[in-house]
């Protein structure tokens, strides 16, 4: 029995999402096989399907654990930040590959790309267009973000509501904005180092926008069903230190990439 105990650490209990979890990822990734060969998308849709459901009933008890059983103590608390830490530091790590590979590429273009950068074949974006509207709206999404956590530390329930909203309205609006730039874009992924450079980095990153806004999007649907106070709320707190992580990719992605590559 792990409710009866007299440490402050939280022992899970048995749960079958693990098993669920790995079953969907693995028809997930099946599917996505076949759909590449067989351009038959059932498997895929399938293995989206089991891995959806594992994610909202894992999150579902995950939430209950922390909020109603009070197994989250400080301690456990400090564990789980500490996690987010290491989680975000090896996401730095991956996006450092990415940058990586781009100054290699741009810094020292081969003769195959005719030794300059962007290659010839090449019209990049312009920077001060759609890439400067999206710098603008992550970085007014991570003043909400920290206004809407402001909020919740001051037990402003409305105020809290209002920044996570018009946070989560603004990656929204940048992701439609991306999809839009990739669908006009003139150039493709199998367009020389630049292309897959470019749309490794930026593509990853959009990702990461999508992530965050479900990731705040589970937050303001937590908060208003009351699971935050002022003194418990790590949820929101990770969530808001991913979501600034993300702003600062894109300024680096910004400056590097569609600036200073331009």
């Amino acid at each position: 029995m792990t409710n009866m105990n007299n440490h402050p650490y939280h022992l899970v209990d048995y749960s079958p999402w693990p098993l669920t979890g790995a079953i969907g990822t693995l028809t997930l990734v099946t599917g996505m096989v076949k759909w590449f060969h067989n351009f038959n998308m059932n498997l895929l849709i399938l293995g989206y399907m089991i891995t959806l459901l594992t994610m909202f009933q894992w999150w579902r008890d995950i939430c209950r654990e922390g909020t109603f059983q009070g197994k989250h103590t400080m301690l456990v608390s400090k564990g789980l930040r500490w996690g987010m830490i290491l989680f975000i530091i090896s996401e730095v790590f991956f996006f450092l590959s990415f940058f990586w590979a781009f100054f290699h590429s741009s810094l020292s273009p081969n003769i195959e790309i005719g030794s300059m950068w962007p290659p010839m074949s090449i019209t990049p974006f312009n920077p001060f267009q759609i890439p400067l509207l999206n710098t603008i709206i992550l970085i007014t999404s991570g003043v909400t973000v920290t206004w809407a956590h402001h909020a919740l530390m001051e037990n402003n329930f409305s105020q809290t509501s209002q920044g996570l909203f018009i946070t989560i309205m603004l990656g929204i609006y940048f992701s439609i904005l991306q999809a839009y730039e990739y669908l006009e874009a003139p150039f493709t992924i199998s367009d020389s180092i630049y292309g897959s450079t470019f749309f490794m980095a930026t593509g990853f990153h959009g990702l990461h926008v999508i992530i965050g806004t479900l990731f705040l999007l589970i937050c303001l649907i937590r908060h208003m069903n009351n699971h935050f106070s002022m003194n418990h709320h790590f949820g929101f707190e990770a969530a808001a230190w991913y979501w600034h992580f993300v702003d600062v990719v894109w300024l680096f992605l910004y400056i590097s990439i569609y600036w200073w590559g331009y």
